[in-house]
């Protein structure tokens, strides 16, 4: 019945009901039941016909509807390759920007350390003395004639080197953090080590020097990195003499502020007698500080029974403490808790405990027993200069020859 259309057969059926009619007014048994089968079979014949209409015009809808769906299907993806190509644009744009923005930054410290350099050697030659013989700061009484003669040419001829030290997660030993670590160098070369340097640059007021080459050179290797190494921060030290400076600070502030898209990757470190002492003043300073983003730590740690909150509040998040007074000199340092608690202790106070110099295998496995997160010492590395560290091979991240300073620094060295 492929090829009978329903208009057909309903003509059939009329006739075959009318001849139906007429049989029974002039009856023939025979052809009556032929017309009655004949009569039967045209009707199951329409009503398949009727449910094969009713199905063709179901798939019909359907098919439209398959139809539409695929035109939103279409629309939809057009619209996304639009957006994704938007997305890409604005992308490479952003990139683009930061490109230029890092290498302004760069350009623009350059340019500084360029002018430092040219002032510098202008002053040494309109007073014809060499560079050794002007005075840095103030010679404090008891002071080391000889070191301060080195500090201060170290300094004044940039040989001040920056060596990192890396912080890692436990138990896997992975690089979370770099501590920044300066370094002076003799005439002759020799490294001349914090703990050297420090108890005379201190009281001749020098120390707000170093600290300013330490942050230039770090702000420099960050920006250099982070190209690569989006996850990447590094712990800048910040002297306590630097921290309660009046002159210096606040052009430290005003510095941070300029470069705060940096606050992810620069973490500033304060010994605990500094933050400690810190006065109004002071706390407002380290406030505004966390208050750009940038993190606080706390190093040097001899007490264990200070005000964690306090600290909080200021800003820090990392309270460094060593490995020794972990394992065996929580009374001496007036520990409130136990060793296996303190990271508990500092966890609930919002800040994140830090293990310092680990030297040894045996320290590990103690240290694990009290689930500590981070650890840093000789054992996961040794301080090494900017150039050896493999990390920084691709970001070819050598210091310049020459660093600017801040006013106040500049003043220090040149006055």
């Amino acid at each position: 019945m492929t090829g009978i259309s329903a208009d057909q057969i309903s003509v059939w059926v009329n006739t075959v009901f009318g001849w139906l009619v007429h049989q029974l007014f002039a009856p023939d048994l025979g052809m009556l039941a032929l017309g009655v089968a004949a009569f039967l079979l045209l009707a199951v014949a329409v009503r398949r016909s009727r449910a094969r209409s009713r199905k063709l015009r179901e798939f019909e809808y359907g098919l439209e509807d398959l139809r539409a769906a695929n035109d939103a299907v279409t629309a939809a993806l057009n619209e996304t390759k639009r957006h994704m190509a938007e997305a890409t644009l604005a992308i490479a744009k952003k990139s683009d920007m930061r490109e230029k923005k890092i290498t302004g930054d760069l350009r623009g410290i350059e340019t500084l350390i360029r002018e430092f350099a040219t002032t510098t050697a202008a002053r040494a030659k309109q007073q014809s003395m060499p560079i050794l013989r002007k005075p840095v700061g103030h010679t404090p009484p008891n002071a080391d004639p000889p070191m301060l003669d080195i500090i201060r040419r170290s300094l004044e001829e940039n040989r001040v080197d920056l060596y990192l030290q890396p912080i890692v997660g436990l138990p896997q030993r992975k690089v979370r953090f770099y501590e920044a670590l300066s370094r002076l160098r003799s005439d002759d070369g020799t490294v001349i080590m914090p703990e050297q340097f420090i108890k005379v640059a201190a009281p001749a007021g020098l120390m707000s020097v170093v600290d300013n080459l330490l942050l230039l050179r770090c702000v420099q290797i960050v920006r250099r990195l982070t190209q690569k190494q989006k996850e990447l921060a590094v712990f800048c030290n910040i002297s306590a003499p630097t921290l309660s400076d009046p002159e210096f600070f606040p052009q430290f502030l005003d510095f941070m502020h300029h470069h705060r898209d940096l606050a992810g990757h620069i973490i500033f470190e304060f010994a605990q007698e500094s933050v400690l002492s810190a006065g109004e003043t002071e706390e407002s300073n380290l406030r505004y500080l966390a208050n750009l983003g940038f993190r606080l730590s706390v190093d040097q740690v001899t007490k264990l029974d200070v005000d964690f909150v306090r600290l909080r509040r200021l800003g820090f998040q990392f309270f460094k403490v060593r490995a020794e007074t972990l394992l065996s000199g929580m009374k001496q340092a007036n520990a409130v808790v136990a060793a296996e608690d303190i990271k508990d202790l500092l966890f609930r106070s919002g800040l994140n405990l830090i293990v310092e110099r680990v030297e040894s295998e045996k320290t590990v496995v103690q240290l694990l027993e009290f689930n500590i997160d981070f650890g840093q010492g000789y054992l996961f590395g040794a301080p090494k200069p900017v150039r050896e560290v493999n990390e920084m091979a691709d970001a070819r991240a050598t210091p310049p020859s020459n660093v600017a300073v801040l006013p106040a620094a500049s003043r220090r060295l040149a006055s």
